[in-house]
């Protein structure tokens, strides 16, 4: 086993297991400040990229038509843990379209917040699509639909006009040319895509800072920057309790905006340095994800010690027995190549 790879798993004093990463740390003008592995890897950065979807719905002008809340809109971007305040915002975005639980083509599964589930049981009640930790996106998704006069039974196939804006958006946004970005079908249904890490982190570095993104349109650079402030303000709605992207941007009080992805993705962007970061986990484990991302964030010297130490069981995450026993933990072991 080759102990020096850069995230390593602990059982007692022993590595037990490792993961590769990669990472990339880019400037909202461009730059690669720094980098891990393979910065140019071919990424489909799955859930990671909600805050582009969202795009449209912002400027389409549902936000006003249908009254949509900033932590609606926060929801839009989640991967969220079906708590009841995520199930209740849902069904009421979708009441506020005249549509019905139905329409989310998301389909289901047993809900991150266990709690939620096992009241589902004890009430003999189904899962329905609410449950879905992306039924929030496909609540945008039909949202941006129903303003535009687009058909809301299709809306999953790329070929749809509000799957191909989401294209355009990503292209603007990330600077990768549209006619490279590929796609493939993501968990909950609807077209994901596919770019080399540096362009996601550029994206999040024009998301978190778009006043540095000089090519950028007035109009975009606000849609960016109303869907930043709705996630930092509510992160809550992007993921939940005891979750990574939550607790990250509720420590960091706005400063950063943050989002996973499934496949040991995460990203995020920092306003005050207006750099984008991802991580990619090479084999997909998202353990080591949130590990990585708080190295990264500590070597670059964003935030403080207090800060650090309020996340500081997402940097060295304890490894837990079915007793709840901390019986090892995760930690990194990679220094970023600066450029």
């Amino acid at each position: 086993m080759n102990y020096t790879k850069p995230i390593q798993v602990y059982r007692g004093e022993f590595v037990e297991s490792t993961h590769d990463v990669h990472v990339a740390v880019v400037h909202a003008n461009g730059d690669l400040i720094a980098y891990y592995g393979n910065p140019f890897r071919q990424t489909f950065a799955r859930s990671s990229m909600k805050p582009f979807q969202v795009i449209s719905v912002v400027e389409s002008g549902a936000i006003e038509k249908y009254q949509i809340e900033d932590r609606e809109l926060s929801l839009f971007c989640a991967s969220h843990s079906a708590e009841p305040y995520h199930r209740e915002a849902v069904s009421n975005i979708l009441k506020k379209i005249q549509l019905e639980v139905d329409h989310l083509q998301c389909g289901t599964h047993v809900p991150m917040d266990f709690e939620s589930y096992k009241q589902l049981i004890r009430e003999g009640r189904e899962l329905t699509p609410l449950y879905s930790n992306c039924s929030g996106k496909h609540s945008g998704m039909l949202t941006a639909c129903v303003m535009q006069g687009f058909d809301v039974e299709s809306y999953r196939e790329v070929s749809h006009p509000y799957q191909q804006q989401i294209i355009d958006n990503i292209a603007n946004i990330t600077g990768y040319a549209r006619d490279k970005i590929k796609t493939s079908v993501d968990g909950c249904g609807v077209p994901v895509h596919r770019l080399p890490l540096y362009y996601t982190a550029l994206g999040f570095a024009r998301l978190a800072a778009p006043e540095h993104w000089e090519q950028g349109s007035e109009q975009r650079k606000d849609s960016l920057r109303r869907v930043r402030d709705a996630m930092t303000t509510h992160p809550e709605m992007v993921a939940g309790t005891k979750r990574y992207d939550t607790d990250l941007m509720t420590a960091f009080k706005g400063r950063i905006v943050s989002k996973s992805g499934a496949e040991g993705v995460h990203c995020y962007g920092d306003r005050e340095t207006g750099i984008g970061v991802i991580v990619k986990v090479e084999d997909g484990q998202g353990r080591a994800s949130s590990v990585a991302s708080m190295e990264v964030l500590q070597q670059l010297q964003i935030g403080n010690p207090t800060i650090w130490e309020q996340l500081k069981d997402y940097h060295h995450a304890p490894v837990l027995n079915a007793r709840d026993e901390a019986i090892g933990k995760v930690v990194p072991n990679f220094k970023l190549k600066r450029l």
